[in-house]
């Protein structure tokens, strides 16, 4: 993978693999070694990138922060309400099927980060999410619905994904999602 492409295409690649076992083993259990074996390096070369787990988990949570950017800066200036919405959806959809590592542990598993992951990290991640949707933290519903819209979207990427149906599929998934929205 480290020949290959450019440095910041083999850190992408790194950070999406990682981000990936994060999410399924959660960080504490996740090794160097079993990183390095997932993008085909070795640890010394996975050290060249990232020269140490905090490190590599810290780039993780920088660019999963970055990811929530975009989608923040994509609704920006949409006003409340369904077409926000989809906005939102369709670029976790996106950005789910380019980088299914590093969304998965941001909009299904973040606190598999363990201990290792700071309140304020969660806390970052949450309000983020939920800015996109709007924010309202006043109403249970919608925080609830917002929770089952991003799950949904997250569970059925996988599905898309293995089926191979990635651009088939986007509208069945954005509409299931919507209408976890209650649209």
């Amino acid at each position: 993978m480290a020949n290959r492409g450019t440095r910041q295409q083999a850190d992408d690649g790194i950070l999406d693999k990682a981000a990936a076992l994060f999410a399924r083993h959660g960080y504490t259990q996740t090794s160097v070694q079993a990183v390095a074996d997932s993008v085909g390096l070795s640890k010394a070369g996975l050290l060249h990138h990232f020269p140490s787990k905090e490190a590599l988990r810290t780039a993780v949570v920088a660019r999963i922060q970055s990811l929530e950017q975009e989608v923040l800066d994509q609704v920006a200036e949409i006003p409340l309400g369904p077409a926000r919405d989809r906005v939102v959806l369709e670029t976790l959809y996106d950005q789910a099927i380019a980088r299914p590592g590093l969304v998965a542990l941001a909009i299904g598993y973040f606190a598999s980060l363990d201990a290792a992951a700071s309140e304020a990290d969660r806390e970052l991640l949450n309000s983020r999410v939920l800015a996109a949707f709007g924010g309202d933290t006043s109403s249970t519903e919608r925080v609830l619905r917002v929770t089952g819209a991003v799950g949904a979207l997250s569970l059925l990427v996988l599905t898309v994904h293995q089926a191979g149906k990635n651009s088939a599929w986007r509208g069945h998934v954005i509409a299931t999602s919507m209408g976890a929205l209650g649209h």
